[in-house]
């Protein structure tokens, strides 16, 4: 139960914004980061959402996986694609460029860094500023992760969470 309004109501009846709302100026500091993400980055729609849903599903959180299910399928990535997603890296049918993203979401989730190999593949393709950008969407995404599954956010009415596909 959490108390809203001097009224208390069962966790999985509120909605996300009820809940981040109680701390206001953190909640909008973070919106800044993620609209920022949302639409003003260098790195490529299909890269940021590769990176987003793979840092999702290693942290098993089902907001940030199920909303960004959504956004990666409206901008193009397919259905298999998805599946491979979550496989990782080592799934059959990435190009190297898409491989190389998801393994540097891996390195940072279970080592905190990047390896020299991963980051020279990476460097292949990406600019400088788009380097930046997704060791930052990593910590950002995995952030959003943490906060959503300790807050145990609810999963909005009519998403599918981690069974999203």
């Amino acid at each position: 139960m959490v108390v809203v309004d001097g009224v208390q109501k069962p966790r999985e009846d509120l909605d996300c914004l009820e809940i981040l709302i109680r701390h206001s100026e953190l909640y909008l500091a973070h919106l800044g980061v993620g609209k920022q993400f949302l639409s003003g980055c260098d790195l490529s729609i299909r890269d940021r959402e590769l990176a987003i849903l793979r840092i999702g599903w290693l942290s098993q959180a089902p907001f940030e996986w199920g909303s960004h299910v959504v956004i990666a399928k409206r901008n193009g990535i397919s259905a298999e694609e998805i599946e491979w997603v979550i496989e990782g890296s080592s799934a059959p049918g990435w190009n190297k460029h898409d491989r190389a993203t998801l393994r540097a979401m891996e390195e940072l989730h279970f080592d905190s860094m990047i390896t020299d190999e991963t980051w020279a593949d990476l460097a292949e393709t990406y600019s400088d500023r788009e380097l930046i950008e997704l060791t930052v969407i990593a910590g950002q995404y995995k952030t959003v992760a943490y906060m959503q599954n300790s807050l145990r956010l609810p999963i909005p009415k009519g998403k599918q969470g981690l069974d999203a596909r």
